[in-house]
């Protein structure tokens, strides 16, 4: 394919299906011993703003099971604007990489790498955005439930990138979205107003916990005050404490809801041990999912031909 993968909406909704057609056949061939490597010789630039153990892990080990090696880059190496433009580092990368996956603050400047790089550059998180989780997410949905045709997700807590990024999921595919949040916390409105507007999933905001749950196929949860955010901590915790997801809230939802937390996971305060660790979760395994959804993604957009 040999393009970028900045948000959901950068595949149509036939290419996300297939990529998670791809990833659960390469997750089978993976425990299997028999992962493919198209990326044999190739190396991959890791540039990681934000502290990980989820998303640098899944990708580093994604990478060399397919084959290639990666270079994980800090901004001590690289800071994007300041010790030299983005053009420049986009023109310098193209030159050695063939894939640059980005983890970073500033979503504009994710695009911006994107316009100047002449490899695939792959989001790996922006405040904005967090494609990738919710490709592992989806992934993980589909295993348990079969199909994402009409299913119920409601997702409760801070409109963050897991937000936004859920609501692009409902832009390009069949579900019903529930963003669950305080007044003083949604999601990105345009994000939301495109994805009430598209005719393909449903999108809603609502601001009570138990009318966010109905009848939900799926649970989701994430922390309250994200990275960079930190110094809102009680800000946050002030407004979102009757959007902890305990077993007295899944009540409301299907018997057989699912419940998901992209993780790390401030237990006791978003969501309760019981439940994180309860016949529910499928928390770790949207986690584990994360590396296969990643590697079909990259087998998706790099070319195995060049450099």
């Amino acid at each position: 394919m040999g393009k970028d993968f900045l948000s959901l909406t950068d595949f149509t909704s036939e290419e996300l299906m297939e990529t998670f057609k791809l990833a659960a056949q390469v997750k089978k061939l993976t425990e299997e011993g028999k992962c493919p490597q198209p990326f044999k010789g190739k190396t991959f630039g890791i540039i990681f703003h934000k502290p990980s153990l989820r998303t640098r892990v899944s990708f580093e080990t994604g990478i060399y099971q397919l084959g290639g090696y990666s270079l994980f880059i800090t901004d001590k190496e690289i800071q994007l604007g300041l010790r030299e433009s983005i053009y420049d580092v986009a023109k310098v990368l193209s030159r050695y990489l063939a894939g640059i996956v980005i983890r970073t603050f500033n979503n504009d400047d994710v695009i911006e790498l994107a316009k100047w790089a002449e490899v695939p550059v792959i989001n790996a998180l922006t405040d904005l955005l967090h494609p990738c989780q919710i490709m592992g997410d989806l992934m993980t949905i589909i295993e348990k439930k079969g199909s994402l045709e009409g299913l119920n997700v409601a997702y409760l807590g801070d409109g963050n990138n897991v937000a936004n990024s859920w609501l692009n999921a409902a832009y390009m595919l069949p579900l019903n979205v529930t963003i669950a949040c305080a007044e003083a916390t949604p999601p990105d409105p345009e994000i939301f107003h495109r994805a009430s507007d598209s005719g393909v999933g449903k999108v809603r905001i609502v601001h009570d916990p138990i009318a966010g749950v109905e009848n939900a196929d799926v649970v989701y949860g994430d922390v309250w005050a994200s990275m960079g955010q930190k110094d809102k901590s009680s800000e946050k915790s002030q407004a979102l404490r009757r959007f902890q997801i305990n077993d007295e809230l899944l009540k409301h939802a299907k018997s057989d809801v699912i419940v998901m937390h992209c993780l790390p996971a401030e237990r006791g305060r978003e969501i309760t041990d019981d439940v994180m660790d309860g016949p529910h979760s499928a928390i770790f395994d949207q986690a584990e999912n994360r590396l296969h959804a990643q590697k079909a993604i990259m087998m998706k957009i790099i070319p195995s031909t060049k450099r």
